[in-house]
């Protein structure tokens, strides 16, 4: 076993990657997601969620090769509370002035993501519950049903952005501007002739080395765990679920620096309602149903992450406007939630 300080480099060295490749996958995405006519909430949904979950990807199907099932559902709903404080992370160091994270973003297609999450968690949740042998040629029901109301709810996001039959399209009046960032230059850039392919092959290198690094941080994390005697589940909730965060914190933070709060929420919510979708990778890969054999910690760590974006989907349709310890009303309640959650969470896996 590798010693503790050079664990810690390759933690560090890994982390750094993960950073400087996540602020290069905000850029590209949102060059690609007005190229593409995607817009930032769809583009943010699509593109960066899927990105910067690869090392969630890499760690599910490890752990089906290896019919850990444990391993992969713990980093699939263990990731999703987590990766929903990092808005409060945006809300507290991203954003400048007195208006929060959310009152900018405030968006009807926004809701609409956090929606599509709760929905992908309910039926992940119920799930839990159906036999393990309910499974044909490597398909679980719950599994299915997962990709099939993800992919319902990217079409139904799309149809919303072509129009919604409210004021301003389902845009708050004085929130973020339709342009902003990168999306702002993406016409300029195509009467400079800047190559489509130039910026899908940052867009591609940048998601490699996201994958790449992600493996390290986790492999390296994991050792750490062990040096230090943590358990699995808490490992899994805490360290590793921070770890893998670490591309939607970079990324989320260089959306905000270009004022793309719409991109930067919509990875987060995006990332969390593809998440689930891993559970039929995990079930093709390995052959067996993977969410009947849920621990109890992983349906309690699910529900948090439900709760967490119901305050957020709050704070997204009543758009407070203070802000308290640098942070608006909405995240300071989720990052009390979370911590209390995560005593919740110490006192399950000890019952």
């Amino acid at each position: 076993m590798l010693s503790l300080p050079f664990l810690l480099l390759i933690f560090i060295v890994a982390a750094i990657a993960i950073w400087i490749a996540g602020v290069q996958l905000s850029n590209t995405a949102d060059v690609l997601s007005s190229r593409l006519g995607l817009g930032e909430a769809l583009g943010g949904l699509i593109l960066l969620a899927i990105a910067t979950n690869l090392p969630e990807m890499a760690i599910t199907v490890s752990a089906a090769l290896q019919h850990n099932l444990g391993i992969a559902t713990g980093n699939i709903l263990g990731g999703i509370a987590i990766q929903t404080v990092v808005l409060v992370l945006l809300d507290v160091f991203g954003i400048r002035g007195r208006k929060p994270l959310m009152y900018r973003a405030a968006s009807l297609t926004l809701v609409l993501e956090g929606l599509l999450v709760i929905a992908v968690l309910i039926v992940a949740i119920m799930a839990t519950q159906l036999p393990k042998t309910l499974i044909f040629a490597r398909i679980s029901p719950g599994a299915l049903l997962i990709a099939i109301l993800w992919m319902m709810g990217l079409w139904l996001i799309g149809q919303a952005r072509k129009g919604l039959p409210w004021h301003e399209q389902g845009d708050a009046p004085d929130a973020q501007p339709s342009n902003r960032g990168f999306s702002q230059q993406s016409n300029a850039d195509q009467s400079k002739g800047k190559s489509l392919t130039r910026t899908w092959i940052v867009f591609l290198a940048a998601s490699i080395v996201t994958l790449i690094a992600g493996v390290g941080l986790e492999e390296s994390g994991d050792a750490i765990a062990n040096h230090l005697g943590m358990s699995g589940v808490l490992f899994g909730a805490t360290v590793l679920a921070a770890a893998t965060a670490l591309p939607e914190v970079s990324t989320g933070l260089a959306s905000v620096k270009l004022e793309d709060y719409q991109l930067a929420v919509s990875d987060i919510f995006g990332g969390n309602a593809f998440l689930p979708v891993l559970f039929l990778l995990a079930t093709l890969i390995s052959g067996e149903t993977v969410l009947p054999g849920a621990e109890k910690t992983d349906i309690y760590i699910a529900g948090l992450g439900i709760l967490l974006t119901v305050v957020y989907l709050y704070g997204l349709i009543f758009r407070p406007q203070k802000r308290i310890f640098r942070m608006g009303i909405d995240s300071l309640i989720v990052l009390l939630l979370y911590v209390l959650g995560m005593v919740g969470l110490v006192a399950v896996t000890r019952s």
